[in-house]
């Protein structure tokens, strides 16, 4: 009996560990956040404004060297989903209808949420890896010695860019992957592209481009403050750097597909 509680205590006190450590990495998340709006706001006040070279450079690691990646699997789930939908609809012979759900699923749910997981999975690793490894070589800490504040030199160029380049990929991913679809439904169909495309403009609207828009700001977020939480708390050498790089990406797949749920559940209500 002493062992069984021994073990249920060690059980309990595991979880309440780890429920502080995410409370506190919440709290530095959010403390990054803010620290980089003030930066960004106030830096040239202050001394330090943030510079637009970081900013550009990591706008090209971010977003145009993922155009590729970006373009060959949204375009792949565009022609999926036409396939599916041609498929299921066939039944009821309402397939010309499939271009309803391509134009709504890729602009609503698939463009944003596949865009941030390969974004997350591309550059949240590799700023997290980034970071761990200043911080184990203490390069963090010289720039504190120089005067030179690691939110405004660090954090606020990559929340930036992931903020500008993110919803730019899924604008991208909505053209490339409605473009895929239409060239299938074309071929299967007999449907012109002209024709195609006159049906999607008619039903989708502003909105559902602005909802898939939202959700990829939110993800940028999520994306750059998880990699960033996770590469200053590296513990170890070599074997830590992949571990919080490892950890950014489970930690941020998570985080986009959770945050997709509660919007998609917020704002499809009523």
């Amino acid at each position: 009996m002493a062992g069984a509680g021994s073990s249920v205590g060690k059980a309990l006190e595991g979880v309440g560990r780890s429920v502080a450590g995410s409370v506190a990495s919440l709290g530095f998340g959010a403390s990054l956040v803010l620290d980089s709006v003030t930066w960004l706001l106030l830096g040239r006040r202050r001394g330090q404004r943030v510079r637009s070279g970081p900013v550009f450079a990591e706008m090209m690691e971010i977003g145009i060297h993922a155009i590729p990646i970006v373009t060959m699997l949204t375009a792949t789930i565009g022609v999926m989903l036409a396939i599916q939908g041609i498929y299921q609809l066939r039944q009821f012979g309402a397939e010309g209808q499939v271009v309803l759900g391509v134009a709504f699923g890729m602009t609503r749910e698939f463009a944003p949420l596949i865009t941030g997981i390969l974004v997350a999975g591309r550059s949240g690793s590799a700023l997290a890896a980034r970071l761990g490894t200043m911080t184990i070589r203490q390069e963090v800490d010289a720039l504190q010695t120089m005067g030179i504040n690691p939110v405004r030199f660090l954090v606020v160029p990559s929340l930036l860019a992931m903020l500008v380049m993110l919803p730019a990929l899924v604008i991208w991913a909505d053209l490339v992957s409605l473009l895929a679809a239409g060239l299938y439904v074309s071929a299967d169909l007999g449907m012109t592209l002209t024709a195609y495309f006159n049906e999607v403009l008619a039903v989708l609207s502003a909105g559902d481009v602005l909802h898939g828009l939202a959700k990829s700001a939110i993800f940028a977020v999520l994306i750059a403050v998880v990699a960033i939480v996770d590469g200053s708390n590296v513990e170890g050498g070599a074997e830590g750097v992949g571990r919080v790089a490892t950890n950014a990406v489970v930690h941020g797949i998570t985080a986009i597909v959770l945050t997709d749920l509660v919007f998609t559940f917020a704002t499809t209500r009523g």
